[in-house]
């Protein structure tokens, strides 16, 4: 269970996450949804102790991240794949945590395998890993205490396709055996394909959440693409139709199919496409919701805050040789 009380993070007169409050039940994927800059990573941050909170509170399997012990027996968390060691080979980076959190070094063959990473690829140095790789490798990271629950930030951020329906596969079953997962992303349709629930942030502030079928619920709209869609579009807009635009240059026009082609049809443009958008308006929803104000700034994510330094670690020592094997 994560949950969240009106978690607030200011950066000196800058507020970058305000009053975000949500939870995230055991046995569900909640997908954390909203545009680069709107505050999903500060919020991740504060649930992993990572950064602290202006004001408001978290609590990750029913107390704050920073007073569980080993967390990472508990907790697998995935903020920034590109932070791993450059100079390190992806055995060894999984191999130096095994060793911290105290789980066999069995554990780390079992993860390579279950990411896909063979021998070759854990032989190299994480210098010469594609960004596709690194995230493989810090989804075995996050998996290798094997944890209760998972945070991750932007999983699927350099996944080819097949990346990523391995990575949906890998979350469902997770949530299937009772963990609960909470990932965050900028794409609607990674977000729509996978997650039980659905947190909108924008601009620092939730700005809707619930299922999919909730969210869509009243918010019928049509995706149109036709042989002029500045006229189009224009033509809706002077019908009092609101329009905005999908990822992939669709037109959303919130209004049914039939209105949609009335209007083109008397404004003279030809239509392409033209079809009810899926989950019945969930993705005009999304950009209704997200799209900044104008004269709006948005919030750019600011680095973490410094937290109290750790008690003292012990080191570990291992040789190459073990490390490499």
């Amino acid at each position: 269970m994560i949950r969240a009380t009106s978690l607030t993070k200011r950066y000196g007169d800058r507020t970058a996450v305000q009053d975000v409050s949500f939870t995230c039940a055991p046995g569900t994927i909640t997908g954390f949804l909203g545009p680069n800059g709107a505050g999903k990573s500060t919020t991740l941050k504060m649930l992993c102790g990572l950064a602290y909170p202006t004001s408001g509170s978290s609590t990750v399997l029913g107390r704050p991240y920073d007073e569980i012990p080993n967390p990472g027996r508990h907790v697998g968390v995935l903020i920034d794949a590109s932070a791993a060691h450059e100079g390190r080979r992806g055995r060894e980076t999984l191999a130096v945590s095994a060793q911290l959190l105290g789980v066999p070094d069995t554990r780390v063959d079992e993860m390579l395998d279950l990411v896909d990473l063979d021998t070759a690829a854990a032989r190299k140095r994480v210098a010469q890993y594609s960004l596709g790789m690194r995230q493989r490798l810090g989804i075995a990271g996050a998996l290798l205490g094997d944890p209760q629950l998972l945070i991750l930030d932007e999983p699927a951020n350099g996944l080819d396709p097949v990346g990523m329906r391995w990575m949906r596969g890998l979350l469902r079953d997770f949530a299937a055996r009772g963990g609960t997962v909470l990932l965050s992303s900028h794409l609607l349709h990674e977000v729509e394909a996978i997650a039980d629930r659905i947190v909108i942030i924008a601009s620092g502030r939730i700005v809707a959440q619930g299922t999919r079928s909730e969210l869509a619920g009243g918010h019928a709209a049509t995706r149109v693409r036709s042989t002029d869609d500045h006229t189009l579009r224009s033509a809706l807009h002077n019908n009092s139709i609101k329009v905005s635009v999908a990822n992939d240059g669709a037109l959303l026009a919130n209004a049914s199919v039939e209105t949609v082609g009335d209007v083109a049809l008397a404004a003279g443009v030809a239509l392409r496409e033209l079809g009810a958008t899926r989950d019945g308006g969930l993705e005009q929803l999304f950009f209704q919701l997200t799209e900044k104000a104008p004269g709006e700034a948005r919030d750019t994510d600011a680095p973490a805050s410094s937290p109290p330094a750790p008690p003292p670690v012990t080191p570990v020592t291992t040789t190459l040789e073990e490390v490499n094997r």
